[in-house]
């Protein structure tokens, strides 16, 4: 599966009941072993970000999660925070109320591509 089919995967996930983080990190199943129903119990407190909204967006989540065990453990700190920059960059911000415009009104980017742009960042972040 390419990154594009994997995005894809992700946000249909999204779409069938799986929060931001779940969707993300069961979008990386088939590169980390782990059953699907597992990684689904163990993300779903990430459903809109980190404390209802208040930190780091679910999906961002979700791609350090995937990377940790995809990487065993090796040099994941590094990649967290190239995720973080990429994934900012490609969202406007990484905090799940500043994505959704909470305070502001102005929506930076929809849940949906948030879930795609966090596959995407971890696929160019790894080379996948």
């Amino acid at each position: 599966m390419d990154r594009f089919e994997r995005a894809e995967r992700a946000v249909a996930l999204k779409h069938g009941g799986y929060n931001c983080c779940q969707a993300v990190t069961a979008a990386f199943g088939d590169l980390m072993e782990v059953p699907e129903e597992l990684l689904r119990s163990l993300t779903a407190g990430f459903g809109g970000g980190m404390g209802c909204m208040e930190s780091t967006c679910g999906a961002l989540i979700g791609a350090v999660l995937a990377a940790g065990r995809i990487q065993d453990g090796r040099g994941t700190v590094r990649t967290a925070a190239k995720l973080h920059r990429t994934f900012a960059d490609k969202c406007g911000a990484s905090i799940c109320k500043d994505l959704k415009g909470r305070d502001t009104g102005k929506v930076l980017c929809p849940c949906d591509d948030c879930v795609k742009n966090a596959v995407l960042a971890l696929c160019e972040t790894l080379d996948l």
